[in-house]
């Protein structure tokens, strides 16, 4: 008879072999920021589209940097955006900061009522929503990107109406480079839970929520970012 432990590592294998199937079957359409080997092939299509055109210029205009081609203009970081200053970024910034009680981490494909909002942990459907940006009306079902958070993500999600000017500037802090990749385990997408805040940013367990947009939200986020990264109960790369 197997020992607890032994059991214990195989449920945790078939659970991670249940996310890796669901994962790679997932084909929810959005547009994901464009990484790693990604940039590579981005830039030799750009490089030969130019030369068919028979333009010239040495500006990297590959989707590797949202920013470089469409991101609204933002404020660079300043001394509150660091992990150990979120409780001062928040405050900065008229945000609040909170802590949440686990609700729980079965897969389940029912819907699923969450205590806080936006959510911040609990039962989950078994496909987790994939990194990237999220065009308004292509949000993912809060059960999938609840599974997101488990896998240590961070979520920055908009209330809907929110300024087309503003969702450009969460864009290009969407962009900013972290842990040496752009968009490093992060969503942006509109938020669809009638969230009583007009920005948040959610990690397990974790919530930053602000009523109202000012430049100071964006150092309460990036130290949000710096502290809950890759903090949930799985790390998944």
């Amino acid at each position: 008879m197997a020992s607890r432990q032994e059991e214990k590592e195989r449920r945790r294998a078939q659970r991670v072999a249940e996310e890796e199937k669901a994962r790679a079957g997932a084909q929810r359409a959005r547009r994901l920021q464009m990484v790693g080997g990604a940039v590579l092939v981005a830039a030799i299509v750009v490089v030969a589209a130019v030369l068919i055109s028979s333009k010239s210029g040495g500006s990297d205009k590959s989707p590797s940097s949202k920013k470089a081609t469409n991101g609204a203009a933002i404020p660079g970081a300043g001394p509150l955006a660091k992990a150990d200053k979120l409780p001062a970024a928040a405050k900065a910034a008229g945000c609040v900061s909170k802590t949440f009680p686990a609700e729980g981490r079965n897969h389940v494909t029912t819907t699923v009522h969450y205590k806080t909002n936006p959510p911040t942990s609990g039962d989950h459907n078994p496909t987790p929503a994939q990194d990237g940006i999220y065009d308004p009306g292509n949000t993912p079902a809060k059960e999938n990107f609840v599974h997101t958070l488990e896998h240590g993500r961070i979520e920055l999600q908009y209330r809907p109406g929110t300024p087309k000017h503003t969702i450009s500037q969460l864009e290009t802090l969407f962009s900013e480079k972290f842990n040496g990749t752009i968009g490093y385990h992060m969503l942006l997408f509109e938020n669809t839970t009638r969230m009583p805040y007009a920005i948040a940013a959610t990690a397990w367990t974790q919530m930053l929520g602000c009523p109202r947009m000012n430049n100071k939200v964006f150092d309460a986020v990036r130290a949000f970012r710096a502290r809950y990264t890759d903090k949930g109960p799985e790390f998944i790369p």
